[in-house]
């Protein structure tokens, strides 16, 4: 009991002084790097606009909220591929694994990598501005390593460490950066078995690490010295890279539709989160998540910004409209084996982000849950 007090008071500690930390400057907008760190490259969150800071579980949870590697079971394994915007050529591949250790089974670690492929770039110089001299690929890549921890029943939190590489043939940086979070989860209904952990909240902070600098040879170029008698080679100094941190805090809630009390069926989650952005405008998201028997999910969401409804004033090609959905199969038939506690399963994920311009992106995802039903320590 007093972990929780002191977690939830720290908790309450952060929120207070968010605002003031993170509102972030009109000055500054558009002026961070490695911005690649803001795309969520999973197939079941974005789906509902990455509003479920407070209930992500599993290997998801690298984006949204590390705290939720710790719902982690046993292993679970998770592949995505994201056309974004579609019509710039842009794909990204996002692959994840995380794995319940210790002997009491309440640490989870993780590892995940995010690549981008930008297609081939033609190269141009000032005297070449119309290229013919072949073409360039850039290689972003962004590789994060987990843990996560059940501090109780109710209470988790987690860790990321991410070390971002951007890189062209001549110049290249590497930073790192890291996340935390926690989440917490409680019953509005303590004495009813349908309302256990109904009620969530969450709080993660996002992409927090020293500057970045770009350094290679394409920041070099000849100059003749003050006099004109030869010529040296000068290099130019890149300026400092600021990471796009940020803070997520996210609440959600399960609504029982089932008329039977023996069953529970249908279920409608309804979720919020308010985005603290330093280097962009604050973001508030809304979605909600229709679960039928922990098979077929539906999901749907949207994120306001200010200016967000008007094409002049957004500040992002994406409207703010989020759909998506899950098919997700177990390996054992419970109607079958009531009692059965293994939930291994595989589940296909997509999700669509609205865009204007481009025809919107879409991410295919697959993730594959092994749990044979025992615990570790037991």
């Amino acid at each position: 009991m007093k972990n929780r007090i002191k977690i939830l008071a720290f908790a309450a500690l952060g929120l207070g002084f968010t605002p003031s930390l993170m509102a972030g400057d009109e000055a500054r907008y558009g002026s961070a790097g490695a911005t690649q760190l803001l795309i969520n490259g999973w197939g079941r969150s974005s789906g509902w606009g990455n509003v479920n800071t407070a209930g992500v579980t599993g290997v998801e949870s690298f984006f949204m909220n590390p705290a939720g590697l710790a719902k982690t079971t046993q292993s679970e394994f998770a592949f995505s591929r994201t056309s974004w915007m579609r019509g710039t050529d842009i794909n990204i591949n996002t692959f994840g694994f995380s794995q319940n250790v210790g002997k009491n089974g309440s640490d989870v670690i993780g590892v995940s990598l995010m690549s981008f492929d930008l297609g081939n770039i033609p190269i141009t110089t000032v005297q070449q501005p119309d290229g013919g001299l072949g073409t360039y690929k850039p290689s972003f890549l962004n590789l994060g390593l987990g843990y996560a921890k059940k501090f109780t029943n109710s209470i988790s939190g987690g860790i990321v460490t991410r070390i971002i590489q951007e890189q062209i043939p001549d110049v290249r940086t590497v930073g790192v950066c890291f996340d935390a979070g926690v989440q917490y989860a409680t019953s509005s209904n303590p004495t009813s078995k349908h309302k256990k952990d109904d009620v969530k909240f969450g709080i993660s902070l996002r992409n927090l690490g020293p500057d970045m600098r770009p350094n290679g040879d394409g920041l070099s170029y000849k100059a003749l010295l003050q006099n004109g008698s030869y010529e040296t080679t000068v290099n130019q100094r890149a300026d400092r890279i600021n990471l796009p941190s940020l803070i997520n805090i996210g609440f959600s809630y399960d609504i029982r539709l089932d008329n039977d009390v023996e069953t529970y069926m249908h279920k409608l989650t309804v979720a919020a989160n308010y985005n603290f952005n330093a280097f962009s405008p604050n973001m508030t998201t809304l979605g909600a998540e229709y679960t039928y028997n922990n098979i077929l999910m539906l999901r749907a969401g949207y994120n306001f910004q200010p200016g967000g409804f008007s094409y002049d004033t957004r500040n992002d090609a994406h409207t703010g409209l989020a759909l998506g959905g899950t098919v997700q199969i177990p390996f054992v038939n419970k109607k079958n084996d009531p009692n059965s506690t293994n939930n291994s399963l595989v589940a296909v994920d997509y999700s669509y982000r609205h865009t204007n311009p481009f025809q919107g992106t879409h991410t295919f995802g697959l993730i594959i849950k092994l749990d044979n039903g025992k615990r570790p320590g037991k």
